[in-house]
């Protein structure tokens, strides 16, 4: 049954702290404790520390430190101090130090370079690697995250999902991440949208949901990846992550922006290939690049002609417009929404929809037009009225409506109307899930009794569902189970109790579950009054009567072991509680042992009738006394067993006359707690409250004058034992454990019959227990626990007097199973002496931590199983060494845990210890199979694998020479081999050769190593010319190029009054230039760079001579006249046309004329002219103006032919 989690009191009053630290430096972790002597252990990956060269641990009363001294790479990992009970982890990130920033020259550029400022990007789910790592001030690990103010449930989420922004057709990811540290199993996460909408059902082309799980830290990740963004994606979102009875979840925004550089071409959208996705909208292909030529032409909003077209036009318009998916093209035309015509009333509406929690307040606003206007709300279609709960205001031109404490039947649509105007929204209500607070509770009880379990939730009338076994309980007909509701409790009532009714009884709501378990046992019969022994005389009534707790319970009375009839003399009766044996008028043969059996019950109650027959005997008048012990069935050696607590009475029949004097003594001495009460014939003694210094031999001696008589009664107590001691878990399984325990080191005077065990959560307080019948061994296996649960066990005694007291609860432990045995278990290598092995981890690893695997090897022939190491290996390999050569061997593999070692995992067969030869052979990695090339004093360090057994030999060589040790290091070892120069230099460059040889057989690799440095300054800079405001220059390539290609140079200038740098231009190619746009009246000197792959030059070259820009103005020149060429007369190339036109109508008259040098032009009046003549270079054109008198000719031979247009003219109107 889960239990309530109670936050364990931490130890330290301050933690430690992760931190962040450079190579070579050194950091100190400090931490406080409560209690100034407590005791505190430092660790490194699960590992103790102890002070040395590397650590330094103090300690100052509370105040307690750890340095790490000269940090490496190798010091990141995860530490721990641990005080008492508390365990806090930390952390150690170191990182590289930063390389030291070459310096400009002193005389070079000090050019300040601007870099444009970064677009705004989305907001977007952390990386990966932002989010894997923590905070260096995040909490350490035992307390774990904050709480989140907005969601302070359970406190699940380690990191929440963050709201996001993203641009239509880009993708988006949210992270979750959960701490599975405190948690029993596997947390279970859902992503929703909206409400209700669950999104696992959605995964496909524009959702991803992904999971992952770091084993070092125990965190999970869980992703959703939104691929493709559309419109319609936007809006709230939910994350629930749930582990038994806890429960966590976040609300998050998507926001989607539309980008305004698409094309919206219908074309585009629905002309598909006939695929599968045909006709869905996807936004993504609509996507254009800003910086592609928009069409001149003007783009045909093809929705609007469909929108507006009638549906008989649809498949004209598809056809016409290419549109092949004319079935999509109607959807998406059903989903479209006509544009609404800006409102007069409102400048802003209500939104579509909103969300709020259940209880909380929420408050819709809205903007209107006119500030004196009325508004109504309207819920549902009815009018909502000022209350308490529907606050309405007025502030200038907004109306809000606020609604208080927010309830399910506020789910609802809402509308505001202003005059005949509306806008609507629908408001949901998220209905916050319901938690346990109040766990459920194991019970066990006895058969017939009721039984009520009881949990209380967070909410007061929540629904809630109770299943026993997995089976979901409801009201039956005989009315087995009752449901009861009284605020926020919640209880289940079962109406007697039966054997049937045990097992798991598990509560759920919608934000968690509780689980207990219920025990039936018969119920315990008890006895208030026993039957005690009887002597009677003949004729006398014997009377045998018990009582017992259950009225119902009948029962058989047996004699010497036969059952007793009712007959004449012997009645039987049972009224209530009470049994009863009479006897009348007694004779000598009911003498013996009777015996009661209560019906349903393993146990009797029994006594013994003794017959006293009495004598006349005629003896004289003195009688010496005696003692008839023998009368009563008894030996003067017979032993009286009484239980300790009890009153022990025993009646001694005496005879003498005179009546004699009795003393009882014990160990010669009197005892002050036995009465002695002598009558007529008997002598009574009683022992009030016997305990075990009562035991002993009493002597009972009776005198009168005519002698005396003396008889020895041995008493023994009996009692309860002891305690069982020393009850320890031998081991634990799944849902099991072994215990085990001593017996007590008093059994109570009588032989041990079992043992009664039970059992409790170690935060409970309630004990369960296990066996009703007492176990006879002293080693139990109890089952039908809870794994990853904390139990606690104790013991009892039980001997025929009772039960002792319960033992001292063992050490708290906790059921877990073996993992599951190693998998892939192969070898990796072998050799004569050596035997590399390599496995993965077991697929179930249990509730238990993995504290390693152990290696064993068995010879060939044998049964005996050798651990190959000392302990156990936390890795997945292991390397077997100084193994015998030739022998055959079997390896096998086992997980452990807590509970112990796994099944074995073993080879398919035997190996035998002998090296395997295998040809040399050289892996060049891809990127070395092109030239490397590397900076001046850059690092080289060349990692080749190779293989090759036995050991190959390997040879380093640059350009047919071997290398020196001086001129670079080389590492080798049994598969690869590093070639590693500290700091490059120009002299590195070349043909690095790589020989791996064994015996007679090689394999040979070349790698080309080019070490590039920046160029020399460019040579011979000289001024060629000055004209106007260009200088023209002109330069020599570098002699040195920095062992790689001149890319370009970069120009600069610079007036001479201010000497300030200014560059003209950048990645030139040629080695001449011409500068322009210089200013006149300046004088300019200039300077050149070379550029290659490493940079600039670290020197220019510079002219050495200056150029002046003179003004323009000073020095007359005279004008030059260009003598005229009269090469070509002019000549018609088109002549006019006739042309017939209609009165009222235009008419164009064009004719073409070409001649050198450019034809002059002429203005006169033509007399009825209706056209105007335009000439352009060659081309003479007419144009009709409809009464404008006005021509323009422009040649000789046209003026002639129009002049005898009109000469005709007249004679015809003559």
């Amino acid at each position: 049954m889960p239990e309530p989690v109670k936050k364990a009191v931490s130890a330290f009053s301050k933690k430690p702290k992760t931190q962040e630290a450079e190579e070579g430096s050194s950091v100190v972790f400090e931490a406080e404790t409560e209690k100034p002597d407590a005791k505190v252990k430092w660790q490194c990956n699960s590992k103790d520390i102890a002070s040395g060269n590397k650590y330094a641990i103090t300690a100052d009363g509370n105040k307690h430190s750890l340095a790490i001294k000269a940090i490496t790479k190798e010091d990141a990992n995860v530490y721990a101090v641990i005080a008492g009970g508390s365990k806090v982890k930390f952390e150690l990130k170191v990182t590289s130090k930063p390389e030291v920033p070459v310096e400009a020259p002193a005389d070079g550029p000090k050019e300040s370079i601007v870099e444009p400022e970064a677009p705004p990007l989305p907001v977007a789910a952390p990386t990966e690697a932002q989010t894997a790592a923590p905070a260096p001030d995040a909490p350490p690990a035992e307390d774990g995250q904050p709480p989140d103010t907005r969601q302070d449930l359970t406190g699940l989420f380690t990191e929440k999902p963050q709201s996001g922004e993203v641009t239509v057709g880009e993708n988006i990811t949210f992270v979750a991440k959960v701490n599975a540290e405190s948690l029993l199993k596997k947390p279970t996460v859902k992503w929703f949208k909206g409400k209700w909408m669950d999104l696992a059902s959605k995964s496909g082309k524009h959702l991803q949901l992904k999971e992952s799980y770091d084993r070092n830290n125990k965190i999970y990740t869980f992703e959703m990846q939104i691929i493709s963004a559309k419109p319609n994606f936007a809006g709230g979102y939910r994350c629930e992550v749930s582990s038994r009875d806890k429960f966590d979840s976040c609300n998050f925004e998507l926001a989607v922006h539309g980008e305004w550089a698409y094309c919206w071409n219908i074309v585009l959208l629905f002309s598909t290939d006939g695929k599968d996705d045909s006709g869905e909208l996807d936004f993504s292909t609509l996507l254009k690049k800003r910086n592609v030529q928009m069409s001149s032409e003007p783009d045909v909003d093809v929705w609007e002609i469909l929108r507006d077209a009638p549906s008989s036009e649809y498949q004209k318009i598809a056809f016409q417009y290419g549109i092949t998916d004319l079935r999509g093209m109607l959807k998406r035309l059903k989903k479209m929404k006509k544009e609404e015509k800006k409102s007069a009333a409102f400048l802003k509406k209500l939104d579509p929809a909103y969300q709020v929690t259940k209880g909380h307040k929420i408050k819709l606003a809205i903007e209107v037009a006119n500030p004196d206007v009325d508004v109504k709300w309207l819920k549902n279609g009815q009018e909502i009225h000022p209350t308490g709960r529907y606050i309405f205001e007025s502030v200038g031109n907004m109306r809000y409506l606020t609604i208080n404490h927010c309830s399910l039947s506020d789910d609802a649509a809402y509308c505001c109307v202003v005059g005949d105007e509306k806008c609507t929204t629908e408001l949901f209500v998220k209905e916050p899930p319901v938690m346990i607070v109040k766990n459920l509770e194991d019970q066990m009880v006895m058969k017939g009794e009721r039984v009520e379990l009881e949990c209380e939730v967070s909410e007061e009338g929540a629904n809630v569902k109770w299943e026993k076994d997995g089976v979901e309980l409801t009201r039956d007909e005989s009315f087995k189970y009752r449901f009861k509701k009284d605020g926020c409790k919640h209880v289940l009532i079962i109406n007697e109790a039966t054997k049937e009714d045990c097992g798991h009884y598990t509560v759920k709501t919608n934000g968690g579950e509780s689980m207990a378990e219920l025990l039936v046992q018969e119920k315990e019969l008890e006895v208030y009054q026993s039957i005690a022994d009887l002597t009677v005389k003949a004729k006398d009534q014997a009377v045998f009567k018990c009582e017992v707790s259950d009225e119902t319970v009948r029962g058989t009375w047996y004699k010497n072991g036969v059952e007793v009839k009712s007959d004449a003399r012997v009645n039987i009766t049972h009224i209530g509680r009470i049994h009863k044996l009479t006897i009348d008028e007694v004779k000598p043969e009911d003498e013996g042992d009777y015996t009661f059996v209560p019906d349903g019950h393993a146990f009797n109650l029994s006594a013994k009738l003794n017959f006293l027959e009495v004598k006349i005997d005629y003896v004289p008048r003195q009688d010496p006394p005696k003692i008839h012990l023998d009368c009563m069935g008894r030996t003067p050696e017979s032993t009286i067993v009484v239980v300790a607590g009890n009153k022990l009475r025993l009646d001694v029949p005496i005879t003498g006359d005179p009546a004699p004097t009795v003393v009882w003594t014990k160990g010669e001495k009197g005892d002050g707690r036995v009465h002695v009460e002598t009558s007529k014939g008997h002598c009574v003694f009683t022992i009030e409250g016997a305990d075990r210094q009562d035991e002993g031999i009493y002597s009972v001696v009776v005198r009168n004058p005519a002698g005396e008589d003396t008889a020895d009664i041995n008493v023994k107590v009996v009692d309860v034992p002891d305690p069982p001691q020393a009850i320890k878990i031998l081991s634990v399984g799944e849902d099991s454990c072994v215990v085990q325990w001593d017996p007590p080191q008093f059994d109570g005077g009588q032989p041990i019959i079992g043992y009664v065990l039970e059992r409790k959560k170690t935060k409970s307080y309630r004990w369960m227990r296990l066996n009703f019948d007492p176990y006879p061994d002293t080693t139990y296996e109890a089952k039908r626990m809870i794994e990853g649960m904390a139990y606690e066990m104790r013991v009892y005694a039980v001997n025929s007097i009772g039960m002792s007291r319960h033992s001292p609860a063992s050490q708290p432990f906790v059921p877990v199973a073996p993992t599951s045995a190693p998998i892939g278990l192969c070898v990796d290598d072998i050799s004569d002496t050596s035997i590399s092995l390599k496995w993965r981890r077991p697929e179930r690893i249990g509730a238990a931590e993995l504290e390693g695997y152990g290696v064993e090897y068995c010879k060939e022939g044998t049964d005996e199983w050798i651990p190959a190491i000392e302990g156990l290996t936390d890795r997945t390999s292991l390397i077997i060494r100084d193994l015998t050569t030739g022998d055959k061997l079997q390896f096998r593999v086992r997980a452990y845990n807590m509970a112990g070692p796994s099944a074995p995992t073993t080879l398919a067969q035997h190996v035998t210890i002998r090296e395997i030869m295998q040809r040399p052979k050289i892996w060049v990695p891809r990127n070395l199979r092109q030239t490397l090339m590397k900076k001046v004093g850059d690092t080289v360090n060349l990692v080749i694998p190779f293989q090759g057994k036995p050991r190959p030999k390997v040879t380093w060589s640059k350009d047919g020479e071997p290398l020196l040790p001086t001129f670079a290091c080389v590492r080798n070892s049994d598969v690869d081999t590093i070639l590693f120069i500290r700091k490059t230099d120009r002299k590195h460059s070349g043909k690095y050769d790589l020989q791996v040889q064994i015996e007679n057989v090689e394999d040979t690799a070349s790698v080309t190593l080019q070490v590039v440095d920046l160029p020399g300054p460019p040579e011979a800079l000289k001024i060629i010319d000055v004209w106007g405001f260009n200088v023209a220059l002109e330069w020599k390539p570098p002699k040195d190029n920095g062992n790689c290609e001149i890319t370009g140079y970069t120009i600069q200038k610079a007036d001479k009054k201010t000497m300030e740098w200014y560059t003209v231009y950048e990645q030139y190619r040629r080695t001449h230039s011409v500068v322009s746009d210089l200013i006149m009246g300046n004088e300019y000197i200039f300077r050149v760079f070379a550029i290659n792959l490493v940079g600039l030059s670290p020197e220019p070259c510079t002219t050495k001579d200056s150029a002046y820009i003179q003004k323009t103005g000073i020095a007359y020149k005279p004008p030059s006249h260009k003598e005229h060429d009269f090469s070509e007369a002019p000549k018609f190339t088109h002549p006019l046309v006739n042309r017939s036109v209609i009165a009222g109508y235009n008419a164009t008259l064009s004719c073409s004329v070409r001649g050198i040098p450019k034809v002059k032009t002429k203005k006169m009046d033509v007399i009825n002219c209706q056209f105007i003549i335009f000439f352009n270079h060659f081309y003479c054109k007419k144009i009709y103006l409809g009464g404008d008198i006005l021509t323009k000719l422009l040649k000789v031979h046209l003026i002639v032919f129009f002049q005898k247009e009109k000469k005709e003219e007249k004679k015809e109107k003559k």
